[in-house]
């Protein structure tokens, strides 16, 4: 039922009702309140007058589809951006995707090989217009996945890494940072993705242990009998060696310093030398070295003067110094080499050996070390800023503070970053060659600039636009990325325009902590290099989220649940409830649908509590003495709680945000306060409860909006006609005087006597409307006021105070008070001694058990003192209860 409230004479009755369905249609609901949230333009933001709050969207690949990890950290963007909305504030949340070189580039040839085309047969261009078309017609189903789950983004402002103008401030700073020496080219030992085929930065590679093995191969010694047995993981690697190493306090070797060893199969001829880099412990204490395929090797390469022998084609498959294994798969090679060797009898033996294998973060192939040339960016001087913001100065904080560690790690131990990629997707790079030689070339914005400084370069006037290649190479998707606060405000092009001005720095950044160097640190160094300034102040770093036996969720595994479909079954403030009732700051979230269940309880239960305050028919009469005090009690609760929900807020404890809200609006609004001021059956309520109630139950709305909006828009909507300005979205947060704060305590205490109550009608099986009489002691001195609220809640006749115990009474306790209800003529006497001697009995021997645990010094001195004071509490409740059980007995026999 709805009711308006409208003026009319005390006798008239001030309420008209509309159908309300009997159950919350979160369907229905959902897709009505997002489309007039947007038909509104509630998301859109304008600089002016009022303080900004921005958030820009960590953007998702534009390859993606929602998964459970978008699921949370989006929710918790969006209950961020609502609350700061509510609080007054321009609120700003920037959408947009990203456009994922790799990725896109592996889904687009995908596609060009169903339709017969090879990428090798087209021409570069060709291929971007693929990429283009395959970008338009799937690169926003995320965004709109997003809009499902109730994300209030000011869609008008929706970027992508490709557009334009964000392309056009990439451009720009690879040019200024390479002016300021910043970047360069270089033939450097890379990570090498053989499927992608692109090089990878070491952020994009992950560890992880495999079991493999480890071969012990024998090299003959040139001009002997003798052999040299070398332990390796890698025997496909061997037709790449030129050299083998030994330590030069290796007394076992020492006779072979100077002579030469003999590659098996090959039959090369290499150097033994002789480094101090050799682990002794190792293998055999030899070492086989590979210029080419390991970077240590290198660096013993490099020192040694030997020759590099590169044995692999682009897609890890042998090349001619492979022999009789070009074309062949490197892991293929690796069992048929060690059968060769087996059958030469230079194969020793094998053993199991655990290794540390770096995989594609993308394509999860096994990286391969690769000696080419690449343009990279010195971070070292860049860093130095990231680390003073976060770690000296505190201008940058992290939610949870732990994650300073890893970030600290990572910024002080920084290497130069690989910023070049060998495919076509992505923004190409502004370097212009104009000859032969390795420095002719040039670096600008735009053909026409670069002909002028190739011009100058050259000191030759004659040179045309014909006359220029660009580089092949493609920067990578995070030399982008590490702009979006920057570019997304066009901050990079247009330094000085006003929404750079207004709403950068940005306020906060949600994000997953896995990302914390590819994105976070890279977005800091880039905000103090190109702006003077941090980009966020906060940062919250969300868990992972894994299923109940703690495994990450992924579809390989089929534990993820798809995230439209549980939004389709129950709801999407449901979704959103169950998914941050178990999330803490950066600890990872053990996900169980059930959660999403009791996020749907919970919105019939404000749902069923709408229905029955709008059920009450309104009349203008006395207000109850119970209601009153009961509204008092409320609103110092809501004061308290709002202010535990502040502080909640202000810390990023957003999941315990949730649960003060929870608590507040399931247990003290529905189940205390209605229950107190509900009407007798059939009898109305006075107008003056009713609109206290109403007013209590907008400021519930008002601050459960965040993490529910559709239910509470819905509500609020329904209690009153409003006006587009007077809708949920942009109402005000609630802000309330720490008043009348004993109540709270008060209030407890009279609950605790209620439920004491209920509880014996409930093992005596004695219906609400048998009346009963409560005696007591009174010790605690509680205010008498409260009688009429536990008379009420309780069904009791009357309460009374006595100076003695009552004989015959059933007794219990709340505190220090003793309390009695003579069920004279309403028990079975006999079979009520016999419960309470059982129960009696219960409870002795289990004060008995603790009394021993603390009689046991071991335990006490060793546990931690919580748990020590818990058993104590335990026994000391335990005391308590007998006494309490003794004194029924004693009053029924």
């Amino acid at each position: 039922m709805i009711i308006f409230l409208i003026s009319l004479s005390s006798k008239q009755k001030l309420y008209h009702k509309m159908s309300i369905p009997s159950k919350y249609e979160a369907q229905k609901v959902e897709n009505q309140w997002y489309k007039y949230w947007m038909d509104n333009e509630y998301f859109y933001s304008t600089p002016d007058a009022r303080e900004s709050y921005t958030i820009v969207i960590p953007p998702p690949n534009v390859t993606g589809v929602l998964h459970m990890g978008h699921m949370l950290n989006n929710t918790l963007q969006d209950v961020l951006i609502r609350k700061a909305r509510l609080m007054g504030k321009n609120a700003c949340w920037v959408p947009g995707t990203d456009h994922a070189s790799i990725a896109t580039e592996a889904k687009v040839v995908a596609r060009l090989k169903e339709r017969g085309i090879a990428k090798s047969d087209i021409s570069r261009d060709e291929f971007l217009d693929y990429a283009w078309e395959w970008k338009n017609e799937y690169g926003g189903v995320i965004l709109e996945q997003l809009k499902k789950l109730g994300c209030s983004c000011d869609w008008k402002r929706t970027k992508f890494t490709m557009d334009e103008d964000m392309s056009a401030s990439v451009i720009r700073v690879f040019v200024e940072l390479y002016n300021k020496g910043l970047i360069y080219r270089g033939y450097r030992m890379v990570n090498w993705d053989p499927e992608a085929r692109t090089t990878l930065s070491d952020e994009e590679v992950i560890y992880e242990e495999q079991q493999g093995l480890l071969y012990y191969i024998a090299y003959p010694i040139d001009g002997t009998d003798e052999r040299l047995v070398v332990a390796t993981t890698r025997p496909e690697t061997i037709l790449g060696d030129t050299a083998i190493c030994i330590h030069p306090q290796d007394e076992r070797y020492a006779h072979l310093k100077g002579k030469k060893a003999i590659v098996p199969i090959s039959n090369r001829s290499i150097p033994i030398i002789e480094d101090e880099y050799v682990d002794l412990e190792f293998g055999t204490g030899c070492l086989k070295v590979t210029p080419a395929h390991d970077e240590n090797d290198k660096a013993l390469g490099e020192k040694h003067n030997l020759e590099t022998i590169d044995i692999f084609n682009a897609d890890a498959t042998l090349n001619a110094h492979g022999l009789h294994y070009e074309g062949k798969d490197r892991f293929v090679v690796r069992d048929e080499i060690s059968k060769e060797l087996k059958g030469l009898g230079l194969l020793e033996k094998t053993e199991p050996y655990t290794n540390k294998v770096g995989t594609s973060e993308r394509t999860k192939a096994v990286i391969e070390p690769r000696l080419s040339e690449q343009w990279f960016l010195k971070m070292d001087t860049l860093a130095q800023p990231a680390i003073d913001a976060v770690l000296h100065t505190g201008e940058v904080k992290f939610f949870p503070k732990k994650f300073e560690k890893t970030y600290r790690h990572w910024m002080e131990n920084i290497r130069d970053w690989n910023i070049s990629r060998q495919l076509w997707w992505g923004q190409r790079i502004p370097a212009y060659y104009y000859g032969k030689g390795s420095q002719d070339y040039v670096v600008a914005e735009d053909a026409d600039q670069a002909l002028n400084l190739a011009r100058k370069k050259s000191e030759n006037d004659k040179l045309t636009a014909k006359n220029l290649r660009q580089d092949k190479d493609v920067l990578d998707t995070w030399f982008s990325s590490w702009l979006w606060p920057i570019s997304v405000f066009d901050g990079i092009m247009e330094p000085e325009n006003e929404d750079i001005k207004y709403y950068y720095p940005t306020s906060d950044l949600v994000t997953a902590p896995d990302i914390l160097f590819f994105w976070v640190a890279r977005m800091i160094m880039a905000g103090y290099e190109f702006k003077g300034q941090r980009p966020f102040e906060n940062i919250y770093l969300t868990g992972i989220v894994r299923d109940k036996q703690r495994r990450k969720m992924s579809k390989s595994l089929g534990n993820s649940p798809d995230a439209l479909e549980l939004i389709e079954h129950y709801g999407a403030d449901s979704v959103r409830v169950g998914l941050m009732l178990s999330s803490a700051a950066g600890n990872d979230l053990l996900f169980d649908e059930a959660l999403c269940q009791q996020g749907k309880n919970f919105a019939n239960k404000v749902w069923n509590a709408f229905r029955l305050v709008q059920g009450w028919e309104v009349e203008d009469i006395p207000q109850a003495e119970s209601a009153c005090l009961g509204l008092e009690w409320y609103r110092a609760k809501l004061a308290k709680t709002l202010s535990d929900i502040n502080d909640h807020f202000d810390k990023y404890r957003l999941s315990d945000a949730l649960m003060s809200v929870y608590k507040l609006v399931w247990d003290d609004f529905c189940s205390w306060l209605l229950e107190i001021v509900k009407p007798a059956y059939q009898q109305p309520i006075d107008k003056t409860t009713y609109k206290a109630i109403i007013e209590l139950f907008e400021a519930n709305l008002c601050i459960l909006h965040p993490f529910m909006p559709f239910l509470t828009e819905e509500i609020w909507q329904r209690i009153r006609k409003r006006n587009k300005d007077e809708a949920l979205i942009v109402s005000s947060w609630p802000t309330l005087s720490l008043n009348n704060q004993e109540l709270i305590p008060e209030f407890e205490f009279a609950t605790t006597v209620i439920s004491a109550v209920r509880n014996i009608r409930k093992k005596k099986n004695l219906a609400n409307k048998e009346a009963l009489d409560l005696l007591f002691i009174d010790k605690e001195k509680l205010d008498q006021r409260w009688d009429v609220v536990i008379k009420k809640l309780a069904y009791l006749k009357s309460i009374g105070s006595v100076a003695a115990a009552v004989e015959g009474a059933v007794t219990f306790r709340v505190k220090s008070n003793e309390y009695y209800i003579a069920l004279e003529g309403k028990l079975d006497t006999e079979a009520e001694i016999e419960k309470i001697k059982e129960e009696l009995e219960y409870t002795q021997g289990f004060l008995k058990a603790v009394e021993k645990k603390l009689a046991n010094e071991r335990f006490v001195n060793n546990a931690p003192e919580k748990v020590v004071a818990m058993e104590k509490k335990k026994a000391s409740d335990a005391l308590a209860k007998i006494e309490t059980l003794e004194k029924s007995l004693e009053s029924l026999k």
